[in-house]
């Protein structure tokens, strides 16, 4: 009677249901983890508890705890599969997704960064850059000079970026600075200075995760036909800005040039 009662299972529930319950579980809390060490990763260097080169230590960290935690998760959901326990297949996806979230991110900063050059200064004209004024005294403990690097930064930019260069809008030099001052408080940038008697904008960006900044100056300039645009994006801190500059740069042109179509 003993041994008969000792056969007796309650419905849905077995030995291997029961070893699908902790690995699907603890798949799920090493996700977990990951995910809160990712987000603190940035979280830590904005409120100053560490330098940025450790925030990216433990981003990569929990990039590898994520695909962990992917792993284990699937062997939970694999294990529990033939016993079609709802709560225990969602717990294991649950931490698929979450771990490779984590993992996927720093990955494709990771990937982005070895297709472009480490450089960090992009602008519209490399021979004549346009220059900081404003701005400086706001770069004060930045690691990143305000000086352009030269030749050799231009080279790498034009191979990197060779659709990048000065922006000509076909109306007169006020009404060009208008449309870029606007345009550059569409992008969401913090503007330091503009400047209109020296056909000059500076601004600040922020970065949502790390808080990283970085500076821009715009120049409008008069020429034949109408004005001339150059753009120049520098970071602050770090010596690849993993294509960053470039895509703002881009951007503000493409937006800029969009605005002058709807005026038209």
């Amino acid at each position: 009677m003993s041994a008969h009662r000792e056969n007796v299972t309650q419905p849905g529930l077995s030995s291997q249901g029961t070893v699908a319950d902790y690995i699907a579980a603890a798949g799920f809390v090493l996700a977990l983890l990951a995910g809160i060490a990712s987000a603190l990763s940035g979280l830590g260097y904005r409120l100053g508890w560490w330098h940025f080169t450790a925030g990216f230590a433990i981003l990569r960290g929990a990039a590898y705890c994520g695909i962990g935690a992917a792993a284990v998760s699937l062997i939970g959901g694999i294990r529990v599969r033939h016993g079609h326990r709802r709560s225990v297949v969602l717990l294991a996806a649950a931490g698929i997704l979450l771990g490779l979230i984590t993992a996927g991110i720093p990955w494709s900063w990771m990937r982005t960064a070895q297709q472009v050059p480490r450089i960090h200064d992009i602008t519209t004209d490399t021979v004549n850059p346009p220059q900081f004024v404003s701005v400086m005294p706001l770069r004060k403990d930045a690691t990143n000079p305000a000086e352009y690097g030269g030749p050799d930064i231009a080279a790498q930019q034009r191979a990197a970026y060779p659709d990048i260069g000065p922006l000509v809008l076909p109306v007169p030099l006020s009404a060009a600075y208008e449309r870029a001052l606007r345009t550059a408080e569409g992008m969401g940038w913090h503007i330091v200075d503009a400047n209109a008697a020296e056909g000059r904008i500076e601004a600040t960006e922020t970065s949502f995760w790390f808080g990283f900044k970085d500076d821009i100056v715009v120049r409008i300039t008069p020429v034949s036909g109408g004005s001339r645009i150059d753009v120049r994006s520098v970071s602050r801190v770090g010596k690849s800005d993993v294509g960053v500059n470039a895509k703002r740069v881009r951007t503000y042109l493409r937006e800029l040039t969009a605005m002058d179509g709807r005026s038209g």
